[in-house]
């Protein structure tokens, strides 16, 4: 038998390994799970009918253009059809970007700490990150960002609000940022969290991309919507990136349970908002007792909020575990928080009042 093995790509070495949130435990004292930044609502009216009715048809293939989601889609932000393409969720979305746009030799920008598949999608296609630190405030640099564009420079991720800070760009500092960008660079507004947006300053990416053809706007039916389970994301951008994102899809990618779940939960809008109204208020409730604990917390316009441990990081998360709750760290740095279920945040809220009490 030979010794030798299949020749892989150099670029897969030393490749971060993505970490989801860890699960609560099944048989342990743990309740919630507040690492993955999962709607805590079932799912919206008429999506279960919509999947009973879907899932009489596994032995065949999804529609492949996703015509019927992609038409409510067209609809629901008045686009072009041929403006809209699907993806497995939006970070799927963004990989078929990474393989459109960039390979060996080219440089991807964002900023960091931001949303970790970056690093991994970035050097599966070859390409190099470029990163750029938050500032102080735990917001995009933009003006770094802007300064660290090069001629390999392709694409570049503005995550906003940023996962995991939970802080957003304005508009005019968006604004000041594309003006600033070559025109055959592309800029990725990801914006997985656009619906807990609150803060009218905060630009809707639609509305952006509407007069710049190298603006490309992510979004995802995993958060606000709660599909995260069915794996469905979109991107808006102007034909010749939409284009390319429909030629890079994985064939069938999107099943017919996710299509169909995903039409049936923009057809229960008012529902929604609902939801996301109530878990804003949450939001707003477990910030303003953080900070009354003595934490620091950004402003955050996520369904999370991001506290800022350095080398306490991984005890305030085994702490919070003790308690009932899982947390989301980052070893070194911080921990992001869903804002889950009431009962959920009271009991993180009791276990950072008695984590702060013991310093």
């Amino acid at each position: 038998m030979s010794e030798t093995s299949p020749k892989l790509r150099a670029e897969l070495e030393g490749i971060p390994t993505y970490k989801p949130g860890k699960p609560a435990a099944a048989d342990g004292p743990v309740a919630y799970k507040l690492s993955s930044n999962e709607n805590p609502y079932p799912p919206l009216p008429g999506v279960m009918e919509s999947l009973l009715t879907a899932s009489g048809s596994f032995n065949r293939y999804p529609d492949m253009a996703c015509t019927g989601l992609m038409n409510e889609l067209a609809d629901r932000f008045g686009v072009p059809v041929s403006h809209l393409a699907t993806g497995t969720g939006s970070v799927g979305v963004a990989q078929q970007l990474l393989q459109a746009t960039s390979g060996p030799g080219d440089e991807v920008i964002y900023a960091w700490r931001s949303f970790e598949a970056y690093p991994i999608i970035t050097q599966i296609s070859g390409a190099t990150s470029v990163k750029v630190p938050l500032t102080p405030g735990e917001v995009h640099d933009l003006d770094a960002m802007a300064d660290a564009i090069t001629d390999r420079t392709r694409l570049i991720f503005v995550c906003n609000p940023n996962n995991p800070t939970g802080t957003s760009v304005r508009r005019a500092e968006l604004e000041r940022f594309l003006d600033r960008v070559p025109g055959d660079v592309l800029v990725v507004l990801d914006e997985a969290y656009r619906e807990f947006v609150r803060d009218v300053e905060v630009p809707d990416g639609v509305a952006v991309y509407r007069d710049r053809p190298n603006v490309c706007v992510l979004r995802t039916f995993s958060k606000a919507y709660g599909l995260a389970g069915l794996r469905v994301g979109f991107a808006i951008a102007h034909e010749p990136v939409a284009a390319a994102l429909r030629k890079t899809a994985v064939p069938f990618g999107v099943s017919q349970l996710a299509q169909d779940a995903a039409v049936a939960s923009l057809r229960a809008e008012d529902e929604l908002l609902g939801r996301v109204g109530s878990l804003v208020c949450e939001r707003n409730r477990v910030v303003e007792t953080l900070r009354g604990q003595g934490w620091t917390v950004p402003e955050t316009q996520a369904n999370f909020v991001w506290l800022r441990l350095g080398e306490r990081t991984l005890d305030f998360a085994a702490h919070c575990e003790r308690a009932g709750v899982v947390v989301r760290p980052f070893a070194g740095e911080g921990v992001r928080v869903t804002i889950g279920e009431t009962e959920a945040n009271d009991i993180f809220l009791k276990a950072t009042e008695g984590f702060r009490a013991s310093l």
